[in-house]
């Protein structure tokens, strides 16, 4: 027998006030002289900015209330993210901007790159530049100079010395935290699910806001020690034989998880999120064989992100997670005025057919609740279609 959960793990309630607790947290390590760097986007390679003695810190993106104030600046038609992201920035209204020593950049759309400009105006900045495809030999040496590049610019500005060892370290504390998190979503491969995707979107979300990883890495385990219980009892978050439903996509954070909590409210199971905010950045590890700069690059630059073109590794990885995660079809997700992602949810819902005959739903939104009934009504007739197959 099978039951659906009357609450959330205990162990939740660590990371729901792990964001709140991080002002005070990023407060405490600059006075003990940590150096500090901000980041927005997966591509940031984090190994560096750790071999060097920096914290780094996801900055803030993902609310609505920012946009006004960055629509003073930005053109309005601009991707919410970006007017979110330069809102706060110019608002102090972000602790880790505000405590950020230096902000580390990259050029994945045109919209940031702009933004960007603007922000180095007023904030120590250095920006990676992506190379169009990570497919061709000259892409892979153009990105192995950018992150050498970056080794240069945190070793000059911080007056350290990052050393092989240091690299090979954060190599191995990282790869660590992205084999947790990849245990910790392989519990969504059960049925029914023991915990939910917006949950999982919180864990993930907290670990850009937890300074100490030893101590998350306790809390994970803790919450999966629940959810082991959870497992054997047949509990879930959700009915048994909820149709299960890939979550992809523009970065979807805590604070713009509308589509989720819709599609989990009208009864489906959330079993992956792969979008550059969920699982994108755990899904790879490191090679911990190879020379430590050389390694790093090679990880970030193979990540599957729509800025790339042509762009088959993403469509790749999506039909092998619809099999390994049991997955009855995909929700796509595309911020208004995101064009890359726009442009490839065709190609998506093409390569899904063609090769799964997985059912793609894709969905164009922004931050603001005003189009959730309208999604909701989509999801409820997505989810009928998928009953009826």
């Amino acid at each position: 027998m099978s039951r659906i959960a009357e609450e959330r793990p205990f162990s939740m309630a660590f990371f729901d006030v792990a964001i709140p607790r991080a002002a005070g947290t990023i407060e405490e390590a600059k006075s003990q002289g940590k150096k500090v760097v901000g980041h927005y986007c997966v591509f940031a390679p984090q190994e560096l900015i750790v071999a060097a003695g920096g914290v780094p810190v996801a900055l803030c993106a993902t609310k609505e209330e920012p946009i006004a104030d960055g629509e003073k600046v930005l053109p309005r038609n601009f991707c919410p993210l970006i007017k979110s992201s330069y809102g706060f920035a110019i608002t102090d209204k972000c602790p880790f901007f505000l405590h950020s020593d230096l902000v580390l950049g990259e050029t994945t759309c045109d919209g940031k790159k702009k933004m960007f400009e603007l922000m180095g105006k007023f904030k120590p900045l250095m920006v990676m530049n992506l190379p169009p495809s990570n497919k061709d030999e000259a892409s892979q040496t153009y990105w192995l100079s950018e992150v050498a590049r970056l080794k240069a610019y945190l070793e000059d500005y911080f007056q350290v010395t990052i050393t092989e060892e240091a690299m090979a370290a954060a190599i191995e504390e990282l790869n660590q935290e992205r084999r947790l998190m990849q245990r910790l979503a392989g519990y969504l491969k059960h049925d029914p699910v023991p915990f939910s995707g917006q949950d999982l979107l919180k864990v993930l979300w907290s670990r850009n806001f937890v300074f100490d990883r030893a101590a998350f890495a306790e809390q994970v385990e803790e919450l999966m020690k629940e959810l082991d219980e959870r497992v054997a009892e047949g509990v879930g978050a959700t009915a048994k034989g909820a149709k299960r439903i890939i979550v992809t996509g523009v970065p979807t954070g805590v604070g713009t998880e509308k589509v989720i909590r819709i599609l989990e409210e009208s009864g489906a199971a959330v079993v992956f999120l792969e979008n550059c905010a969920g699982m994108k950045q755990f899904i790879r590890l490191v090679d911990e064989t190879k020379t430590p700069l050389e390694a790093i690059a090679e990880k970030y630059l193979a990540t599957p992100c729509s800025c790339m073109s042509p762009n088959p590794d993403r469509m790749e990885l999506l039909a092998r997670l619809v099999d390994e995660f049991k997955a009855d079809g995909v929700v796509d997700i595309t911020w208004q005025g995101c064009h890359t992602y726009n442009v490839e949810a065709r190609v998506l819902r093409d390569y899904l057919k063609e090769h799964r005959g997985t059912p793609v739903l894709h969905i164009e939104t922004d931050y603001s609740e005003g189009d959730s009934q309208q999604i909701k009504t989509r999801v409820q007739a997505f989810l009928e279609m998928l009953e009826d197959m």
